[in-house]
Order: structure tokens, then sequence, then C-alpha cells
């Protein structure tokens, strides 16, 4: 069973400016994954302190992040199809638009809309973990796969 931190929307020029109870969280993952509007890489450097980090790029992110992280990214673990991607356009049909860049995922992780999610559509869970300084998401992913959004009030 491998446990991921999920994090999006940090909107930070510095992993420092983190909330504390966040980071104390993400030191006790097995992995990291970050849905994009990181803005600085100094987010990504910190958290690769914590534990190893996959992470896209999203709209709101300096070219030192675009240039170093793909759009979307699919992941394997523990058998399972991981897609990984910000999402854009409004938050009208996002899931929907989000789903259909992974067929066959088991799981797609996004962000953008700053608003948690936790559903399941045709079998894929769809996991937003909402903007960081208001929660975050952590996935347990072995012969099968379960997520919780943890509302954090810093």
């Amino acid at each position: 069973m491998v446990r991921i931190g999920v994090v999006s929307d940090t909107h930070l020029r510095s992993f420092n400016q983190l909330p504390q109870e966040l980071i104390r969280a993400l030191g006790k993952v097995d992995l990291i994954v970050h849905a994009g509007d990181i803005v600085t890489m100094d987010v990504i450097q910190g958290l690769q302190t914590l534990a190893p980090v996959h992470g896209v790029c999203g709209n709101m992110d300096l070219p030192e992040v675009r240039n170093s992280l793909p759009q979307n990214l699919l992941l394997e673990l523990e058998g399972k199809k991981i897609g990984i991607v910000h999402g854009s356009g409004g938050p009208a049909g996002l899931e929907s638009r989000v789903l259909q860049l992974f067929p066959g995922a088991d799981v797609v992780i996004f962000g953008h809309s700053h608003i948690a999610a936790n559903d399941t559509s045709n079998g894929v869970l769809l996991f937003n973990p909402g903007r960081a300084n208001e929660s975050y998401g952590l996935l347990e992913v072995g012969e099968t796969i379960s997520g919780r959004i943890v509302r954090a009030y810093y």
C-alpha cells in the first residue's frame, strides 16, 4: 500500500510559507502529488525534502515551473493508473474535462477550482484536494484505492 499526500493550488513563492500542519502531514506519506499552481520551484524543492514528489504545472505557475513540470502526468502505482492534471476553464464541467484526459485511469487527481472533491464517476475516483491553505488530500493505493479530504484550519 502506498500513502500519497495530495496538494494543489499552493499559490506560494516559498516552501516556508506552507502551513506547518500541512508540512507535518506530508512528512508521513510515501509520495506527494502536487496538482499545479505551485508558483515557484522552491515549493517543489521543499516538498522533496519530505517525500518523493510528482507534480504538474498549472495556469498560475511561473516559467521555471512550466518549463520543469508537465501539464499532464500518468503514474502507475500498485497496478493502478493515476492521472494528474491541474485543470482549466470554469468550474462547471471541470470533472468531466479532466476525466476525458485519462481514459482507463483508476484515479484522476486535479486542482484549479480550489474546491475539494472526492467523487467517483464511472468507476474512476475524481480527487481534488482543494486549495492547500484550506485542505489537502490523502490517498491510499493498494488492491483498492481510497481517498480522504482533510479540512485544515491553520
